[in-house]
């Protein structure tokens, strides 16, 4: 039995490696240069970012505050004061056009956790895991809400993965090392993408934030694929790529619309083929007036022959 060639690897040799990798590199970046800029205060003394991934603000201008924390602080009775109010607009503005799942590709510090998992996965050959149902994350974003109502108190923040990273790599991992080994060990060994595809319930709320986003990944040259299936191995949510990739039959549009796409570039990145590109959901509307302007001058060329 022939052994399959990892993922991106056709990429690498068709586009050179820098194209086959570029969205990712981009997504490190962005990673470690948003806790570059949080941990230059207390490391460095240089307070460019001042606060968390909950509440921070920027050359003591630029409020920004996390949504979700932020409705928890809401129901379990806390008046929110006027910077953070402004500072969840700025957010929510940006993910709703941007994307909410953004936050979980190129912000988030757990993601981090999680890809190592997934090629840690990939080496093992481990091809099995726990069906876990991806509507999980929704009940439990469902639970982090109800909880303040009950407790007044913003009980999530206490095992929330995300705050508890940041915490530990500010003061010290202490009790975030065990959580993040458990999240690990868990993608690796139960349930393939179980963390961020599964259960997590901030990765649900961007989701909804992100519903009606304006930028897109779009399979504009769908017609070049030939099934390697690398976007399908690759994709942290793989149930986006079908409808947009072998949806022409059924009339769908080449643009991946699922708010659970996080535009991580994945599919971007190892398609050797180039199908997918970044673009906006109005690029369905596009892509069919240039399809019917096309089969309006084919019928043309026939009716003069």
């Amino acid at each position: 039995m022939a052994i399959k060639p990892r993922p991106g690897k056709e990429a690498v040799t068709t586009k050179g490696w820098l194209r086959a990798n570029k969205w990712l590199i981009l997504r490190r970046m962005s990673q470690f240069g948003i806790l570059g800029l949080f941990l230059l205060g207390p490391l460095a003394g240089i307070w460019i970012v001042k606060g968390n991934l909950a509440y921070s603000m920027t050359l003591d201008v630029l409020p920004l505050s996390d949504p979700h924390i932020l409705l928890q602080a809401v129901l379990a009775g806390v008046e929110p004061h006027k910077e953070a109010l402004i500072g969840v607009s700025i957010v929510i503005v940006f993910y709703m056009l941007i994307g909410g799942r953004v936050f979980c590709s190129w912000v988030c510090p757990v993601n981090l956790v999680t890809d190592l998992s997934c090629c840690v996965r990939r080496m093992l050959g481990i091809r099995s895991s726990t069906q876990l149902s991806r509507s999980a994350r929704y009940w439990l974003l469902g639970v982090t809400l109800i909880l303040p109502l009950i407790t007044g108190a913003i009980v999530w923040e206490m095992f929330n993965p995300v705050s508890m990273a940041f915490r530990g790599l500010v003061f010290g991992l202490g009790m975030a090392w065990v959580i993040l080994l458990g999240i690990f060990l868990f993608d690796i060994f139960v349930a393939k993408e179980g963390w961020c595809g599964r259960l997590c319930p901030v990765g649900a709320f961007y989701s909804l934030l992100g519903w009606k986003s304006l930028v897109r990944v779009v399979a504009e040259d769908r017609e070049k694929c030939d099934d390697c299936m690398d976007c399908f191995e690759v994709c942290p949510e793989e149930q986006v790529i079908r409808p947009a990739l072998k949806g022409a039959a059924q009339g769908i549009g080449p643009v991946i619309l699922s708010s659970n796409c996080t535009n991580c570039g994945r599919c971007i990145d190892v398609c050797p083929e180039d199908v997918f590109h970044f673009g906006s959901r109005f690029s369905n509307q596009r892509l069919n007036i240039e399809t019917i302007e096309s089969s309006r001058k084919q019928d043309s060329l026939s009716d003069a022959a």
